[in-house]
């Protein structure tokens, strides 16, 4: 699982920050979360190739989290992809969307699906053999959600020694990766858990930006391994918290902590900080594993 952060400020774009974007990659999977003004370029800089992604989650309709999603479906046109792209948003951005590709006549060339969504409880919105990924309803002044991708448990891995010794045909290998017990060329029934191993422990990601503090999501996201939550805040600023729904480092830690997460990473933080170093501070006062996300950094789990 790799994570590529493309920008993770609030408000404005500045010549040094983005507002927020980000590629996860998993299980073969490209996704791109949010899509800010200057996403593409940062697509280009992290050399993502434009035609693996196709699915796109937007978390809700504010402009830091949408205004670079027009461009970049005009740039698949002028590439000429052909590949359909599946945008999952709020109810209202396809009206958006229609509306700029109809008044600039630049109808896309390839299948464009928009799946909106208005449920306030948590739902699974997109699902195949590999990964699934549910909506975090959050607590925001317009309707959001957040995304948790979780892969589904693969294949066990063959203990070749243990299958050579034992005799066992190669035809027989993928009815073991699926679990089930064969007969070897001897004919007698081999149990499938001593030739092989169990899968990698399948793994998780909640991205949850923007919301004030919300418990109720925390059963959503138990145990995930990598949960990215907004601080825009530090604590001399906690007041403005309740008023503008977002929250602080600390907060996050909190949510982090009783989520039993494995990592936290920080992000969406205000422009008017010039040090990050001190929203790390403040969230290890609750919670241990903390990183910094920040604009080109790339994390691998």
């Amino acid at each position: 699982m790799k994570l590529n952060i493309l920008g993770c400020y609030s408000a404005t774009p500045r010549t040094f920050t983005n507002p927020t974007a980000q590629v996860l990659e998993i299980n073969n999977h490209i996704f791109l979360i949010d899509c800010g003004e200057g996403t593409q370029v940062e697509l280009r800089r992290h050399k993502i190739k434009f035609n693996r992604i196709k699915h796109i989650f937007i978390s809700h309709l504010h402009g830091d989290h949408f205004f670079g999603l027009v461009g970049l479906i005009s740039t698949f046109r002028l590439l000429t992809r052909e590949a359909d792209l599946h945008i999952y948003a709020p109810k209202g951005l396809k009206e958006i969307i229609t509306l700029q590709l109809k008044t600039s006549n630049s109808w896309t060339n390839y299948n464009l699906y928009f799946h909106e969504l208005s449920s306030v409880t948590s739902e699974v919105i997109f699902e195949d053999d590999k990964v699934e990924v549910h909506t975090i309803p959050l607590d925001h002044r317009v309707y959001t959600n957040g995304f948790l991708f979780k892969e589904k448990e693969g294949e066990r891995k063959l203990d070749m020694n243990a299958v050579l010794n034992a005799d066992i045909n190669v035809a027989y290998y993928r009815k073991l990766k699926q679990g089930a017990d064969v007969k070897n060329e001897a004919g007698e029934l081999v149990k499938n858990e001593t030739v092989t191993k169990p899968a990698d422990k399948p793994k998780s990601y909640a991205f949850c930006s923007d919301t004030a503090y919300k418990e109720d999501i925390v059963p959503i996201i138990n145990k995930v391994d990598v949960l990215y939550h907004e601080s825009t805040f530090l604590e001399q600023h906690a007041k403005l918290g309740p008023k503008t729904k977002h929250s602080t480092a600390k907060e996050a830690a909190k949510i982090a902590k009783l989520a039993n997460a494995g990592t936290l990473i920080l992000g969406h933080y205000s422009t008017r900080y010039d040090n990050l170093n001190q929203f790390k501070i403040e969230a290890n006062e609750y919670f241990d594993n903390v990183l910094l996300g920040d604009d080109g950094k790339v994390f691998e789990f």
